[in-house]
């Protein structure tokens, strides 16, 4: 099926679900984060309690058509503990923020894991043989008598079980005063920036004790502080360009080439409120949760609380496309605001092709919007239809009124199950979603 018109052509069906019983939920096994690689063949998450989880694809077997690329568990390993901070008196979760891939160069992989204060960089790779005959070891790692060695042996390779070692390569600290809330890979592999409330800092891969902020918005009063930084990304193609979003819903685009320090934008990208759905959350709501290029590099794509909005380059007074995610969810932001619901923040991805887009909502519901066909659909990611090959079927919801037999009323909906992260394969229709502690992957159905 092509991904032009996704929504007429593919049936989304489910393919498997990784993770743990509902009813034994605990805090650290709820998913922070969901990334494929530029291959699409791994798959990593990490969660609450700082472990990263990768999985990868296994290859199409004749026997087993059906199990037509399965992701299986690959490497497993704690990426972050929990700190304290002695002088701030403050415990650092170890909460895995955010995950970014780098592009693969030789038979390793390489990944970049933060929390809150510290992006650590990590070495994935395989072993399958050991040395052995050592002369001054014997095959216990002991040191052996050097008087009781009478032959000089040559070490040999032997063949053993395949074994996956993590190991951490670069550890970036002590760089961030607020929380890490985005780290972004430049073009160039050789540097990359992450950002938090109030600074964006830039690095180089090769240099741990030392990071270059090029950008700084807080102000030399506190008290003045207007907005924070919600979200930054790098340019897919120019690696002197990046765009960063804010609380107030604006979107800066940056250029490194102009001065050193990036304070003064190149681009302004916001668009006019309406006097007329000027509330009280309208502030809260208008804030910006995740912000992406598209693959081509020509649009920004943008979430906030209600809508998903994409923006041309060329056009800063308005975005080109707005799509409603749960536009029936505007009557309830009252008690959204009283149960901390208003401030989640939900994440956005666009498919390869840069035709859909996709992101969360809640009641384990996530949304696709076709960019072609202007069609949309809602779909559920939950354990009662998520029997192997199910195809998965279109969920509405109603406010008010005679409820058909398929649809669900937004007084029943789950606040509590949401869907905040989300991630689509570089070049193929396959998606994983996050729904709490399960990661759920689908793909279209292949007649």
């Amino acid at each position: 099926a092509g991904f032009g018109s996704l929504m007429q052509d593919v049936l989304w069906c489910f393919s498997q679900v990784k993770g743990t019983i509902d009813t034994g939920v605990t805090e650290a096994d709820i998913i922070s984060t969901v990334e494929f690689n530029h291959t699409g063949e791994l798959l990593a998450t990490g969660d609450k309690g700082g472990r990263v989880v990768i999985f990868q694809r296994e290859q199409e077997s004749k026997n087993q058509p059906h199990r037509r690329g399965e992701y299986n568990v690959y490497s497993t390993f704690q990426s972050h503990e929990p700190e304290f901070d002695y002088l701030k008196s403050l415990e650092i979760e170890e909460k895995i923020n955010k995950i970014r891939w780098l592009p693969q160069q030789n038979a390793a992989y390489f990944l970049l894991s933060t929390n809150d204060k510290t992006v650590k960089l990590w070495k994935v790779s395989e072993r399958d043989k050991r040395p052995e005959g050592y002369n001054l070891k014997d095959e216990d790692g002991r040191l052996r008598d050097p008087s009781m060695i009478t032959v000089l042996r040559v070490p040999v390779l032997r063949p053993m079980d395949l074994m996956v070692e993590a190991t951490p390569r670069r550890v970036f600290a002590n760089a961030h005063t607020y929380h890490i809330n985005s780290i972004s890979v430049n073009s160039d592999y050789e540097t990359y920036m992450s950002a938090d409330d109030l600074r964006i800092n830039l690095w180089n891969f090769e240099i741990t004790n030392q990071s270059f902020n090029i950008v700084d918005i807080k102000p030399a009063n506190m008290e003045e502080l207007t907005e924070v930084i919600t979200a930054a990304e790098f340019h897919p193609h120019h690696c002197n360009t990046f765009v960063y979003s804010s609380s107030k819903g604006t979107i800066r685009l940056c250029d490194m080439r102009t001065a050193a320090l990036c304070d003064r934008h190149a681009k302004f990208f916001e668009e006019p409120e309406d006097p007329s759905n000027r509330s009280f959350f309208s502030e809260i709501i208008s804030s910006i949760s995740d912000v992406k290029f598209s693959h081509s590099g020509r649009y920004i794509m943008t979430r906030d609380y209600l809508t998903v909005k994409v923006w041309d380059l060329n056009m800063e007074n308005r975005p080109i496309e707005t799509y409603q995610v749960h536009d029936y969810l505007r009557s309830k932001l009252c008690s959204l605001y009283e149960n901390d619901c208003i401030f989640d923040k939900f994440e956005c991805v666009w498919n390869g092709s840069d035709s859909v887009i996709m992101t969360g909502s809640y009641n384990n519901f996530f949304r696709m919007f076709d960019r072609n066909t202007k069609r949309d659909v809602t779909l559920e990611a939950s354990r009662e239809n998520s029997k192997p090959r199910a195809i998965l079927k279109p969920r509405k919801v109603c406010v008010g009124g005679k409820r058909r037999k398929d649809e669900i009323s937004v007084d029943s909906l789950d606040f509590s199950k949401k869907i905040l992260h989300t991630a689509w394969h570089p070049s193929e229709n396959i998606i994983a979603v996050a729904a709490t502690n399960n990661l759920y992957i689908f793909q279209d159905k292949v007649n």
